[in-house]
């Protein structure tokens, strides 16, 4: 998993060099993808905004999935219950250890896409051009793109706890897996309709697209920290299911 995630900066990063980076934006500008070119230090925000979309989620959800249903499924969560651990504590370490999925899925993603911008794309003397025209050092770019991998990783956690309290509820992992990603897919859908605009602040995918921000003089802030306060919103609801359910699951 993690290597097939790795492989998204690279085929960018090769996509990008082959064909070029003439890539339009919303606005008719130059897009995400497009201002690559010549320009690596947007490969690993761009990588992993694309990423957020499918495969970062699928990836949490699916150790989410085998955590508590996984363990059901081939009967060593009793044997888990029956020990002499708190349950509490196995649920905070079930948790845990999604987290340091998150975290790794990220940063894979993160670490390759440098060296693909370094190796195949290059950039022009270690300096990053932003999206709004500016020029920041290769210190600072490092610094934006570590906020995009801590944003995303909170991100992911939301995912991760909501998949876990589905994961407490049931004795299938693709149950799990095809709840959350439908509601992702679901979230997406609901948040492109016009006329359901009163909707956005409750969906956790409504905010996805503010980790561009960081590729912005100044930052912009807004998104970010909204987009971050929801999926703390999310994270706290999916825990406390999780860890209610397993608080009264039966050995």
């Amino acid at each position: 998993m993690l290597g097939v995630l790795a492989l998204i900066p690279v085929v960018i990063a090769i996509g990008v060099t082959v064909v070029g980076g003439d890539v339009p934006g919303p606005r008719g500008g130059p897009g995400l993808i497009g201002a690559i070119a010549g320009n690596g230090l947007v490969l690993p925000v761009a990588s992993i905004t694309l990423a957020l979309a499918l495969l970062l989620p699928m990836a949490v959800t699916t150790a989410a999935a085998d955590a508590i249903a996984g363990e059901a499924a081939s009967g060593t969560l009793r044997g888990l219950l029956l020990a002499p651990v708190g349950r509490l504590r196995l649920v905070v370490m079930k948790a845990f250890g999604v987290l340091v999925v998150a975290t790794l899925a990220v940063l894979v993603i993160a670490v390759a896409g440098l060296l693909a911008a370094l190796v195949v794309v290059g950039s022009a003397d270690g300096q990053l051009v932003t999206l709004s025209g500016t020029t920041i050092g290769l210190g600072e770019a490092l610094g934006r793109v570590l906020i995009m991998v801590v944003w995303t990783v909170g991100q992911l956690a939301a995912v991760g706890a909501v998949a876990l309290a589905l994961s407490s509820l049931t004795e299938h992992p693709m149950v799990v897996l095809a709840s959350v990603l439908g509601g992702l897919i679901v979230f997406g859908v609901l948040s492109a309709i016009p006329a359901l605009d009163w909707l956005q602040p409750y969906l956790l995918t409504s905010g996805w697209t503010a980790g561009a921000d960081v590729l912005r003089d100044p930052m912009v802030w807004d998104g970010l920290v909204e987009s971050s306060l929801r999926a703390l919103c999310y994270t706290a609801v999916g825990g406390g299911l999780a860890t209610y359910r397993m608080l009264r699951r039966d050995a």
